[in-house]
């Protein structure tokens, strides 16, 4: 809940963000045309009044030299937050194997865990705030959608509360779309209340036509998830800026322990902008690459660099103000385990693996009035150490359950 405050506080400081972004969007073209509609937006106006946040912050637990265990955050996803479907289904999946396989007292330990029910509750919650009993959510999805079945489970509990879901990718938008004088947002004709994006976090997901449509939808008074800002809150870029000292005193001003509790999850994250700071972490990241990761502005996994590719990446940037596009962070050393994972067309076979933990968060705020805030579950990826990088989509990992022991 506190980093959804934190997301929430960040999309709100234009200035905070205009500073923090003002070297990153000079060299990464994608984060600077988001960056352009953002100040288009500000420049007309922001026309909704309802915003809506769903989260997931995501971790792994890092070993200590004095054997304890922290939780240390690897990144927020605010825009596309995926898995809150597939991981409401994948308890009993495995509450099934163990049972039977006469595990019974096993089985039961499977913690609960339906993260679909409380997205789709603060999509709902959005779209009674927005006041129009026949208006529609609209879900931005791609065109070949590897991912459906996770959205349709958060479609299906919209429908069971009588909300009714379009799904319409950003070219349909552009043709079909339209804004009224009073920048209601209509579809084919039909209201929309709510878009929710589960496309538009990759620049390859945008032409000029749908950087036009994307633009028409954040100029709409729609509650957008998310707004624009929000997805800027998300970037790599913020991420860093906000685990230097004083930022989050700044941005969460009366709050020391919210503060506290966010700021023992940061990692190490270093600038990489032009000048003595940057140039210091290169070196550092040079001298120890085992201990450090290269991160560009990108979301969708499988973007960011280790080892020796990393050192190759540095030594071509660090001469060069394209380097203002990547952070650095300290790697996390998460403590491996044994465990199976099962994939079609592999043996099973216990192998070394590390887990990350996401947590769903969700919060909606009309005007500056926070109506609500709350994690509405976890999401739980496993995959073989042998892989620096990559998720589920990438075929990595895999999805699992967390066993209290």
């Amino acid at each position: 809940m506190d980093f959804n405050m934190l997301v929430d506080a960040v999309s709100q400081n234009a200035a905070f963000l205009e500073q923090t972004l003002s070297s990153t969007i000079k060299r990464d073209n994608f984060t600077a045309c988001l960056f352009d509609i953002h100040k288009q937006v500000l420049k007309e106006g922001i026309a909704q009044t309802v915003f809506l946040g769903l989260n997931r912050s995501d971790y792994m637990f890092q070993r200590n030299a004095d054997g304890s265990a922290a939780l240390k955050q690897i990144e927020i996803n605010t825009i596309s937050a995926s898995f809150g479907g597939l991981a409401s289904r994948t308890p009993a999946v495995h509450r099934h194997v163990l049972n039977v396989l006469s595990k019974t007292k096993e089985a039961a330990k499977i913690l609960s865990n339906n993260p679909s029910k409380g997205l789709a509750l603060g999509i709902a919650k959005a779209w009674e705030l927005y006041g129009s009993a026949n208006a529609l959510v609209l879900l931005i999805a791609q065109e070949k959608e590897r991912n459906i079945f996770d959205q349709r489970a958060i479609e299906n509990e919209l429908l069971a509360r009588n909300i009714h879901v379009i799904r319409r990718r950003f070219e349909d938008v552009s043709e079909k779309g339209s804004l009224d004088q009073d920048r209601r947002l209509f579809m084919d004709g039909q209201e929309v209340a709510v878009v929710y994006f589960r496309d538009g976090y990759m620049p390859s997901q945008y032409s000029p036509q749908n950087w036009e449509a994307r633009l028409l939808l954040e100029r709409s008074c729609a509650v957008k998830c998310p707004d624009i800002a929000t997805q800027l809150a998300g970037t790599k870029k913020v991420q860093q800026e906000l685990s230097r000292m004083g930022i989050l005193e700044m941005l969460l001003p009366g709050q020391p322990e919210s503060v506290a509790r966010l700021r023992a999850t940061f990692a190490g994250l270093y600038s990489l902008d032009m000048g003595e700071e940057g140039d210091l972490a290169i070196a550092e990241a040079l001298a120890a690459p085992s201990q450090f990761v290269l991160k560009p502005q990108r979301e969708g996994g499988g973007n960011n660099l280790y080892g020796e590719e990393m050192v190759q990446a540095l030594e071509r940037l660090k001469e060069s103000e394209e380097r203002a596009s990547y952070i650095l962070m300290e790697k996390i050393e998460a403590e491996p385990f044994g465990n199976c994972l099962l994939r079609p067309g592999s043996p099973v076979q216990v192998v070394q693996c590390i887990s990350e933990l996401g947590i769903f968060g969700v919060y909606v705020r009309q005007g500056k009035t926070l109506v609500m805030n709350k994690h509405v579950g976890h999401l739980l990826r496993t995959k073989a150490m042998e892989h620096a990088d990559g998720g589920v989509a990438a075929g990595v990992a895999v999805l699992d359950n967390p066993y209290p022991v």
